[in-house]
This record gives structure tokens, C-alpha cells and sequence, in this order.
């Protein structure tokens, strides 16, 4: 258990619940005091605690009435028990507000306002407020209320003032007296300044001195105005009249006067306040006008004095202690000088030297000791008063008055009173009030019982026990739950009776009980510690650098108790101020994470998360360092200044914090291109000057950038401008062009100089050219354009041509001479020895013999190979085909021909180019390509799923590429595992079906069909199929027996081997949108079920299914095509019959009505006769050209709808089934008559 025991002597200030106890020795002489701060006394609580009254908010100083102020306050409030009771004293009399009714009372305390009225000058005087209870009486400061009036000038009539010039003279002033500060001046009637100054000058009583005078100083308005800043009022006195009269003779003027001090008029000490402006003044007369000189004797001036007024007025500013001396002003002339010596004494008003104890409680029968100690200068008097009357007015043999204290006796309990002390001098006076209150009280514990403490592990905690008694209470605590021991270093009991554990540990937790105890009583209290987990930052935030104008994130991620988590605060400091309150603009803060948006300069610096509970803290800071791109170079300087060079110097400024790394140099001139700004140079960012090489005849001003990784700054203000002198052209023309657009002339242009590169006026150029190895003269032209056409020349001969520019200062250097050749011509050869090899059916290798220069007449361009498909030789069919070409650039003799179509005939030719055009073809050569494989089968379909056997149905490729020999066919099972990769070689080039056996039941298999011709096989299609499983099969095998398909009235037929069978429904959809349409249920007992509606000459394929869901297992699948309507077909191919012999009749009769009259004409038919059927052969082609590009398109889409072939192999097949009845001309429109044609070509 620790206990504490209380001092003797308990002092106490007991406001409205807050008591303050001291401790006071019994030796007088060392006094220790010991400050205890109680918890709020409730009065419902402790009803029997009286309190002495106590001044808590009072009017001090003066009220000055303003016109603009609505009305005086007079604050008086108390606090005490009882409440305590109010009165006023008005200039030492009784004054209660309550009876006047113009006044404004508050009744809560004694409080009242006067308002603003005419009557408000009767309230003058000094006020005092007295706040009392059966205890005692505090009393308030004095404070002052003040009307001033209406500051005046006293009308008075002036005497014009007349003097002798060179006389001294004085215009007084006199102001009224008023509310400072005020300000005062001397003015014109036309308010102009009187102009001052070292002769003419204001004091600071107002009065203007002259020193001596001039005869321009006589005026009839010298007027002064006063102004009082505080009452807003300007007077004026009425005008002054100076008369100055000439001297009678020279003598009085040049004789002089020496000076003598017309300000202060004697020798004077000056009293002034500390903290206060020090002013020291001195005016002298004399002639000439004498010049006044500062000293403070036996030291230098202060370093804050200041002189003013042309030497007239010395201040200091804040005067201290040191300040205080001696101090003299000289004035003096050439006749002689004058003194004057000023005493400065710095006094200041009364202060505490110690603190008086504004609250003493005691017990009876002890001595009490009030002490008042003031400093001051003068020395303050010392005032004793008990309840606001004097001390002597209760004569008492226990008081003891012992110059600055006051010791009472053996106090008893009519001791008990408010003491007032009061400090005065002349620059002021300090009231205190001292609350003493004498009475024996058992110990009343102010700290609220079974109160709950929080803390830290490892932290200090202290638990309270604040106690009122007197005398003084002994204070013990112990352990309650558990019980337990408090001896130990960990374990402090403080003054004011708290207990203090130090560095807490988890046994620490539990309940404590504080007991204390005097000759009056005992009292306890119990309170509880309990231990939390800390509070701490698991993921602080990091220093970053980020872009101006952009967002940055700040996370600071928190653990806590969890008991605390409620109450967690993060707060985010930047630079140590709260974000939140003093920079909310731009930040934003959700659960840990700070956000700032659009960064500026600004937002740089150090941020502090700061999180914490009631318990404790924790801080985790980072740096954001804000990247912007550099400021825009400053101090732009020109040196080293030359003709065609100069020096530019700069300053770089701030890089905001991302390193410089170079800068760049601009330029722009006045005349050219005006404000428009170029780069000149780069240099390093470490260098911060630059030589820069000019043009002549240009009036610079530059200008620089800084660089840095951000991007570009702003530029710098502009340099001074710098003009070079004119000069002759550095440089010649460039990027000399020649050119032949036509073939007799030639066509020069070049590349002008810029036009700051002319270096002066009047720039030109001079052209000179000539035949190349023929003409040793130039011929020359000065033009100021840049191009020239030479006319009349041979065709593609070479040329040497120069350019050279002048300006009226003089040639640019010897041009350089370049060659070019006149305009050219269609070249006048075709290549020979065209040769062709047939690498393989699609590529093909051409070769011919290089046209000679001569015949080139011109720049070689390249060659030009031609080729175009006459025939295929799958039918012998002549195919008008367009020309296909393929360009061949520079001088090569040979190339490859790439993307022939197989087994076909084709025509070739080559030719050679020039800029001008092509020259005359070759003689054309025909050539033919081998066999190919056939492209990839467009279809495949396994169909009719067995349990063994899988029926494969196919279409022909569309191009065969040659003969086609048949198909190879291989096939695997996929199922967990790929199987062996089986083959089936199809010798039947018009099979379209195979049939695979013997496959195992219930397995999944993918099959792969390519068409192969002699060449070989071509890629193949891949379909994928499975077997149905024994018991699907032998279902199926119950239901149908016989299933068989018929076109000619689209029925769908089978035969039932079982009656019984459950009804069982057909789906059928159209090849092309693939939409599956489901019939009506199929009556069983009926061998067929006609399917009606369908298109003719269209793909479908049917499917029985026990269930009208298509997704499941089908019982027989079929792919059929309907018949084409056979009446339109032969309708429409006699009509297409009559159309055609019709128009080849047509181009007969044509042909021979042309050649007949041309004969007649001519007389003799020119060139080659062509028969009639060349002429309808030519005729057809030329028909058929622009249909052409249009043919693939068509053959995409479908490409037997319009072919003989199609119809009648649809007609000739019929509807022929195979043995396991399956359609075999299913896919007719799909195939070729290749074997019969090929026959033919054969």
C-alpha cells in the first residue's frame, strides 16, 4: 500500500467546481508551493462546500465614447457559493444601475450597458463593480468612462505678425484638446503644404518655426489643422498673416546671428514610460540657418534612434532600462553654436515580482501568510484591503501588516474573506483578490468512482484521487482485484494523490481502491485498469516523385485494439499542419489513403500520417518531391561581339527538382519572318553560355529554353537585338535538279538560299551549263528565280551545270559543277531472246536480252513482263482472260513468274520502260503448265452412324488442277487417345460416297478426303463421326428395316418391320440457312411420309428422331437434292438457243456490209483479212472482257447454277440409290464432266 500525508497549510481557490491547492511550510521565510487540480465540484453533489466570490470577467481601462459606437459595456460576473450578489460605485459613490432606466441590465449578473444617447455624458466617471456572498466581497478594476467633446479652436482675432527678414520667428498653434491620436499640419487656404524644411519646420506642440526669415515668407493664410483619427473630426484655426519686410541695409543681413535653442526653452528631465516612444526635440534660430547635431553623453547613440524633422526630432522607438541617460542637441552655424541637455529617466508601472496566491484554503488555528510583492518605478505603493474596504476599518489584534504581507494569526473561521491588494504609481495600479478561506472538512474525493483507465502495454498510466479536506488527508492505495502488492520502483504516488504506474504490464490489470483519511473523516474510491494492444502503422507511406498536374495516393494502412477501432483518428499533417484545416483544396482522405489531385508546387514537402486513439499515437512520414518541367532561364546577356558571331550568357533558374540536361537556343529576326522564333544550337545543361554563328545583314534577338526529363520550360524573355553588318552570300544553292519533261529540253531548279542566308540585298544567281566532253565555253543567265528551262536540246545528252549566288556585297564561293542529262524519249527496242521455264505448275522462270543504251533514250526504269491465259487444257475451252504484269525495276534480264493456274496455256511478253514510257513488246510466246493436285474437297459429311459402319459423303474440288485419279481417305479414332491412322485409296474418280466397315461400335472417329490427280494428292477436309453402341443399335434395327428416299414427289418412304413401334418424328433443314424444321409425327403403320414444300433444286437433309428435341441421337440421317423444274429449264435453254444464233447471224451480215464497202473505198483491202468467225471470236472476247472481273464472285457464290454440265449430270443421275439406300447423285451440282472433256482434248 502507498499513502501519502497532506501539508499543514492547504491553500484553495474554489470556482464553479475547479478547487487549486497549495502547500505552505510553517517557516514564513521558505515558502514551497504545491499545485493539486480538482475534478468539477457539483453542487448536487457537494452541497456543503461554500465558495468565496471570484472575479471572472470584468471591464478594465477606458471607454472612450465614439458617434459610431451603439453602447458602453461595464462587464461584472462572479462565480461563489452562494451565488453571489452585485453592486456598483460610481467615482467612490453608490451608483445601482437598477434605477436608472436607460440603462441595459443583465440580470445573470451585474453586467449593465449604457447606451449611446444625448444623456450619455452624465455617466462620466470611474465605475467599480463588487460581487458579494455571506462569505465575502471581490471587487473589479476601476475603469473609466469617457465623453470627450467636440474639439474647438477658441475664435479669437490675430494680429498680423510682422518681423525683419532674417529675424526668427514662431506661428503658434495652441490645438484643442482631444481623443489621441491626432495628427497635426499647417496649410494654405487653398490647401497647399506649407513647405518645410531645415529653416521652416513643425514642433511637436504644432507651432511653426522659422529660423530665420525671407520676404517670401510673408503670406496671409497660414492656417493649422488638427485631425482626431478616433472621432473622425478635422478643425481648423483661423488663418495666421506673416509680414516680412525687406532688411534697410546689407549689413543686417550678411552681420548674421548665431544660434540659440528656441526649443525647450530650458533645460528639462523628461519622464517616459517603458515600451513607449521616445521623442527629444530641438529647434534653433540663427543666420544662417544653424544645423543640429545628437550626442548622448559619456556612449554612442542607441542603434534604434532615428532623426527625423531635418535633424530636429530625435526618437527612440520601445525604450528599455538602457536607453535612460543624458542626452544634448548642437546646433551651430558659421557664427557659433548652442546647446541644450536633456535628462531621460525610463520608469515603468507596477508589476508582480511574484504571483500573489489568489486562493488559500486553511485550517483553523493555523497562521496564514498573504503575500504582495510588486515592482515598479517609482516604487509601487502597496494597498490592503478585506471585502473592498480598507483593512483599518477592522481592527483586529490576529493581523499582522508587514510592509508587501499580511499574516493572520491563529485564523478562525470570521477570518474568512476576500483580501484585495492593490500595486499603484503613476503609470498605473494592479488589483488582486485574494480568497482565503479558514473551516475544518472531512476529505471529499473530487475523482469520480469506479472510474475505467485504458492504457498501453509498456506505458506509464495515472489513475486519479483528488481530494478535498482540511486538514489535510492522508492518502493510501491498494490492490483490490486481485489483491496485490504497489511497493516498487514501477509505483509512484504524486502529490496531488494519483497513483503512477510506470511501464505496465499485463498483471497490472485489475481494480484499485484510493482511501483517505483525516481528524475529520475517511472516503474511498475504486477504479479499474485495463491493458490494449498498441496502436501502430503497418504500412507507412513512401516517398514519392510525381509530375506536376497529376495524382498522387498516400496510404497508411493501421492496427489497433480492437475495442478502439471506433474512436481510431488518422489525421494526415503536411510540414506539421493539419491538412484538413488549413490546406483542404486539392486533398482528399478515405480510410488511410491521402489523395492529391492536379499537384502543384505547392504540394511538395513533408506528410505525416498521424494516427491515434485516446490512448496513444503513432507517425509515419514521407517526402513528395513534385516534378515540374524547369523555369524559364533568366539574365539573357550578349558578349564577345563580332560580325557573324556573338556570346550569349544565361542564369538557368530553378529545375524543380529533375536535373537540366540541355538547352535550347532560338533566334528571330525582324525583317524576314518577324516573331517567329528558330532553333540555332543545343547545348549541354552544364553549360550556361553558348558562341553562336550569325548571318549578315540580320537584326537578332535570342532567347532559351531549358530541357529536363519532364519536357520543355517556357521560354526566356527575349534577349537584347543584335544587328551584323551586310556581307557576300556564304553558300551556293543546293539539291540541283535536272530534268527532261519533254524530249528536246531541259528543265533546271535547285534549292534557294533561305532568306537569311542572302547576307544582304539584292541577291541573284548566276546558272552556267554546258555539253558534257563537247562545248569547253559556259553559257550563263542571272535570274532571282530558282528554276530554268534549256530549250532545243539533243535528246537524253549529259550536261555539266553550276549555280552560283551574289547579293550586291560580292559572289558566294566557286559552285560545284553537277551533271544531268536533256529530256527523254520512248524507248525504240523491244528486248529479244525471250525465253520461258516451266518450273513447276504454278511458277514459271522468264529470261530476254538487255535493250541496248541507244535504244533506251533515256534513264533506265526497268522491264515489264505480260502474260495471260489463253486455254485450259481440262477441256481445250479458249479462255478470255485478262493480261496479268508484273514489273521488273533496274537493269535485270530475267524473273520469276509466280500464281499460274495448272495444266493451262499462256501467252508472254516483255518490254522495257523509261521516265518517259514503255517501249515496243516482245514478240509474245506461248507456254504451258503441267498438272497439279486438286484443291481440297468443299464438303464432307459422315452420315447413316451404324454400329460398325460409317457412310462418308463428299463433293468433287472445285478445280482438279488436271485428271483426277481419285481420293485417299484415312481415318483414326479420337476418343481418350488417338488411334492408328488408317487408309482407303478411291480409284473412282466420280465417287462421291464410301462406305467404312467394321469399325468397332460406340467409338468416335475423324476422317480425312483428298482428291488426287497424276501429280499427286491435294490437301484433304476433315470431318468428324461416331458408331452408336449395341443396344441404340438394336433398337433402330426393330423400328426401321427399310428406309428409302424418292425426289419426284419429294415423299420420304420406309418400311416398318415392327407395328408396335413408338411414333417417331422427322427434321429437315435447308442447306443454306441451316434452320431444322421439325414434321408431324410419323404414323408407323404407313411404309412412306410425303414431305411437302420444298424447293426445287435445293440440298436437305433428313433425320428420324424418337423425341422433337434435334440435339438428340438420331436414329437414320439422309442428304438428298431436289429435282430442277425440268419444263423451265428447257424453256429457258431453247430460248438462250435462239438468242445466240440470232446475234452470231446479226455479226455476220455486219461484217460483210463493212468489208464490202470498205472495198469500194480503197480499192484494195490493206492488211490481213479476218474470216467471220475471227471477227465473232474477237467480238465475244471483247464481250466477255468486262464481265471478267465480276466471274470469281459469281463462281463463290454458286458456281454450277448456270452451268450445262450441272443440269445434265443432275438429269442423268436420276435418283440412284445404293445398296444400304443412300442417295448417290447427292452432291451432283457439285460435280464435273472432266472425263468426258478431257477425252475430247485428248
Amino acid at each position: 500500500m502507498l499513502s501519502l500525508v497532506k501539508p499543514r497549510f492547504v491553500f484553495v481557490s474554489i470556482g464553479v467546481g475547479v478547487v487549486l491547492l497549495l502547500q505552505s511550510s510553517l517557516n514564513a521565510s521558505v515558502r514551497q508551493k504545491i499545485t493539486i487540480l480538482m475534478a468539477l465540484l457539483s453542487c448536487d453533489l457537494f452541497p456543503v462546500v461554500e465558495q468565496l466570490p471570484t472575479i471572472t470577467a470584468q471591464t478594465s481601462g477606458s471607454l472612450i465614447v465614439l458617434p459610431y459606437d451603439e453602447n458602453f459595456l461595464f462587464k461584472c460576473e462572479a462565480k461563489g457559493n452562494p451565488r453571489p450578489t452585485y453592486r456598483w460605485t460610481k467615482d467612490g459613490m453608490d451608483f445601482d444601475p437598477h434605477k436608472d432606466s436607460r440603462l441595459i441590465i443583465e440580470e445573470s449578473s451585474g453586467t449593465f450597458l449604457i447606451p449611446n444617447t444625448k444623456e450619455k455624458t452624465k455617466y462620466q466617471g470611474k465605475y467599480r463593480c463588487y460581487a458579494s456572498n455571506k462569505l465575502g466581497t471581490a471587487i473589479s478594476e476601476e475603469s473609466e468612462f469617457i465623453v470627450p467633446m467636440v474639439p474647438k479652436f477658441p475664435k479669437e482675432k490675430t494680429e498680423p505678425v510682422v518681423v525683419t527678414e532674417g529675424d526668427s520667428v514662431v506661428l503658434e498653434c495652441n490645438p484643442p484638446q482631444g481623443i489621441p491620436p491626432w495628427q497635426l499640419y499647417w496649410m494654405t487656404n487653398d490647401l497647399r503644404h506649407i513647405e518645410q524644411n531645415e529653416r521652416v519646420s513643425m514642433g511637436l506642440n504644432g507651432n511653426l518655426y522659422f529660423s530665420n526669415t525671407l520676404v517670401s515668407d510673408s503670406r496671409d493664410d497660414y492656417c493649422c489643422f488638427a485631425s482626431f483619427f478616433r472621432i473622425r473630426t478635422i478643425v481648423q484655426k483661423p488663418r495666421l498673416v506673416l509680414r516680412v519686410k525687406p532688411s534697410q541695409g546689407d549689413d543686417d543681413i550678411t552681420s548674421g546671428e548665431k544660434p540659440s535653442i528656441l526649443v525647450p526653452s530650458s533645460h528639462s528631465t523628461t519622464y517616459i514610460k517603458k515600451g513607449e516612444e521616445l521623442e527629444l526635440e530641438c529647434i534653433a534660430e540663427g543666420l544662417p540657418t544653424p544645423a543640429v547635431e545628437w550626442i548622448k553623453m559619456l556612449e554612442n547613440l542607441p542603434t534604434h534612434t532615428q532623426i527625423k524633422n531635418y535633424g530636429k526630432l530625435l526618437t527612440i522607438s520601445n525604450v528599455t532600462d538602457q536607453d535612460e541617460g543624458k542626452y544634448m542637441c548642437k546646433a551651430k552655424n558659421d557664427l557659433g553654436e548652442a546647446e541644450h541637455h536633456f535628462q531621460v529617466v525610463v520608469e515603468e508601472p507596477p508589476s508582480w515580482q511574484e504571483e500573489p496566491v489568489k486562493s488559500q484554503l486553511a485550517e483553523i488555528g493555523s497562521d496564514i501568510h498573504i503575500k504582495c510583492s510588486a515592482r515598479g518605478k517609482p516604487q509601487p505603493t502597496i494597498t490592503w484591503k478585506r471585502n473592498g474596504q480598507p483593512l483599518d476599518d477592522f481592527p483586529s489584534t490576529n493581523y499582522k501588516v508587514l510592509d508587501d504581507r499580511i499574516i493572520i494569526l491563529r485564523a478562525e473561521q470570521r477570518d474568512t474573506a476576500v483580501y484585495q491588494c492593490e500595486a499603484s504609481n503613476r503609470h498605473g495600479t494592479l488589483l488582486v483578490n485574494a480568497n482565503v478561506l479558514v473551516m475544518n472538512h472531512p476529505p471529499l474525493i473530487l475523482t469520480r468512482s469506479y472510474l475505467e483507465y485504458a492504457t498501453m502495454l509498456g506505458k506509464s498510466v495515472i489513475m486519479d484521487c483528488r481530494v478535498f479536506s482540511s486538514p489535510p488527508a492522508t492518502i493510501n492505495w491498494r490492490r483490490e482485484d486481485p489483491e496485490g502488492s504497489l511497493d516498487g520502483e514501477r509505483y509512484s504516488l504524486l502529490k496531488n494523490g494519483s497513483l503512477q504506474i510506470h511501464k505496465v504490464e499485463m498483471g497490472d490489470m485489475g481494480q484499485y481502491k484510493c482511501l483517505a483519511n483525516n481528524s475529520e473523516g475517511t472516503m474511498s474510491l475504486t477504479t479499474e485498469l485495463f491493458i490494449k494492444d498498441s496502436t501502430r502503422i503497418v504500412e507507412p507511406p513512401q516517398d514519392m516523385k510525381v509530375k506536376r498536374g497529376s495524382m498522387v495516393e498516400l496510404e497508411c494502412q493501421v492496427e489497433c485494439d480492437p475495442t478502439l477501432r471506433r474512436e481510431l483518428e488518422i489525421l494526415w499533417m503536411k510540414d506539421g499542419m493539419n491538412i484538413l484545416s488549413n490546406f483542404s483544396e486539392g486533398y482528399f482522405t478515405d480510410d488511410g489513403i491521402l489523395q492529391i489531385v492536379n499537384v502543384s508546387h505547392s504540394d511538395q514537402g513533408n506528410y505525416t500520417c498521424v494516427v491515434r486513439t485516446s490512448l496513444d499515437q503513432d507517425t509515419a512520414s514521407a517526402y513528395i518531391t513534385v516534378l515540374d518541367v524547369p523555369d524559364p532561364p533568366v539574365q539573357l546577356t550578349l558578349s564577345e561581339l563580332k560580325d557573324r558571331s556573338v556570346r550569349l550568357q544565361w542564369v538557368a533558374a530553378s529545375d524543380h527538382n529533375s536535373p537540366i540536361t540541355e538547352f535550347i537556343i532560338q533566334y528571330e529576326e525582324n525583317h524576314w519572318e518577324p516573331e517567329k522564333w528558330k532553333e540555332i544550337i543545343r547545348v549541354a545543361g552544364s553549360q550556361f553560355s553558348a558562341p553562336l554563328t550569325l548571318y549578315g545583314h540580320i537584326n537578332y534577338q535570342f532567347r532559351v529554353i531549358a530541357v529536363n526529363a519532364i519536357g520543355r520550360s517556357h521560354p526566356s524573355m527575349p534577349s537584347k537585338r543584335y544587328k551584323t553588318p551586310p556581307c557576300a552570300p556564304d553558300r551556293n544553292p543546293e539539291n540541283i535538279k535536272i530534268e527532261g519533261h519533254l524530249p528536246h529540253q531541259m528543265d533546271i531548279s535547285w534549292e534557294p538560299l533561305l532568306p537569311v542566308e542572302h547576307n544582304g540585298p539584292g541577291l541573284e544567281y548566276k546558272l552556267s551549263y554546258r555539253l558534257l566532253g563537247v562545248e569547253d565555253s559556259w553559257k550563263e543567265q542571272m535570274m532571282k528565280r530558282h528554276s530554268f528551262v534549256v530549250r532545243d536540246t539533243q535528246t537524253f545528252v549529259p550536261y555539266e551545270v553550276k549555280i552560283q549566288a551574289f547579293n550586291s556585297h560580292g559572289w558566294a564561293p566557286e559552285p560545284r559543277v553537277v551533271t544531268g542529262y536533256s529530256g527523254e524519249d520512248l524507248p525504240l527496242a523491244a528486248p529479244e531472246d525471250v525465253s520461258v521455264e516451266v518450273l513447276n505448275s504454278t511458277l514459271l522462270r522468264v529470261s530476254w536480252s538487255p535493250v541496248p543504251q541507244t535504244a533506251l533514250r533515256g534513264h533506265l526504269g526497268g522491264y515489264t513482263v505480260h502474260w495471260w491465259q489463253t486455254q485450259s487444257l481440262l477441256n481445250s475451252k479458249r479462255i478470255p482472260s485478262e493480261k496479268q504484269s508484273l514489273t521488273i525495276p533496274g537493269n535485270r534480264s530475267h524473273t520469276m513468274v509466280p500464281g499460274l493456274k495448272p495444266f493451262s496455256e499462256y501467252s508472254l511478253t516483255v518490254n522495257i520502260f523509261n521516265r518517259r514510257g514503255n517501249g515496243p513488246s516482245s514478240s509474245s510466246i506461248s507456254f504451258t503448265t503441267p498438272q497439279g493436285v486438286p484443291e481440297q474437297p468443299p464438303i464432307l459429311r459422315a452420315t447413316n452412324l451404324q454400329k460398325d459402319s460409317i457412310t462418308l459423303v463428299w463433293a468433287p474440288p472445285h478445280e482438279t488442277n488436271g485428271f483426277l485419279t481419285g481420293y485417299l481417305l484415312q481415318y483414326q479414332t479420337v476418343n481418350e487417345t488417338l488411334g492408328e491412322l488408317k487408309s482407303v485409296n478411291i480409284s473412282a474418280p466420280d465417287t462421291t460416297q464410301w462406305v467404312l466397315r467394321d469399325l468397332q461400335d460406340d467409338n468416335w472417329y475423324k476422317f480425312y478426303l483428298s482428291a488426287c490427280t497424276q501429280v499427286g494428292c491435294g490437301s484433304a477436309i476433315s470431318e468428324e463421326g461416331g458408331t452408336v453402341s449395341e443396344a441404340f443399335h438394336s433398337t433402330a434395327k426393330c423400328m426401321w428395316s427399310e428406309l428409302s428416299l424418292s425426289l419426284a414427289g419429294q415423299p420420304f418412304s420406309f418400311t416398318s418391320s415392327n407395328t408396335d413401334t413408338p411414333s417417331v418424328n422427322a427434321t429437315f433443314p435447308t442447306l443454306g440457312d441451316g434452320i431444322w424444321q421439325l414434321s408431324e409425327a410419323l404414323n408407323t403403320s404407313k411404309g412412306f411420309h410425303l414431305i411437302e414444300g420444298l424447293s426445287p433444286g435445293t440440298v436437305y437433309t433428313v433425320r428420324l428422331q424418337a423425341s422433337h428435341r434435334v440435339d438428340d441421337p438420331n436414329i437414320f440421317e439422309e442428304v438428298f437434292k431436289t429435282r430442277e423444274g425440268e419444263n423451265k429449264q428447257l424453256v429457258a435453254s431453247q430460248e438462250w438457243f435462239v438468242a445466240i444464233m440470232c446475234a452470231v447471224a446479226l455479226l455476220t451480215l455486219l461484217v460483210l456490209i463493212g468489208c464490202f464497202v470498205l472495198k469500194n473505198k480503197v480499192g484494195k483491202y490493206a492488211g490481213k483479212t479476218h474470216s467471220a468467225s475471227e471477227v465473232t471470236q474477237s467480238s465475244y472476247d471483247n464481250d466477255e472482257k468486262p464481265l471478267k472481273r465480276h466471274h470469281r464472285m459469281f463462281t463463290d457464290i454458286k458456281e454450277d447454277d448456270s452451268s450445262e454440265d450441272s443440269s445434265t449430270m443432275s438429269e442423268d443421275d436420276g435418283s440412284e440409290f445404293d445398296e444400304d439406300g443412300s442417295f448417290i447423285g447427292e452432291y451432283s451440282g457439285f460435280k464435273r464432266r472432266v472425263s468426258t472433256e478431257g477425252n475430247r482434248v485428248s
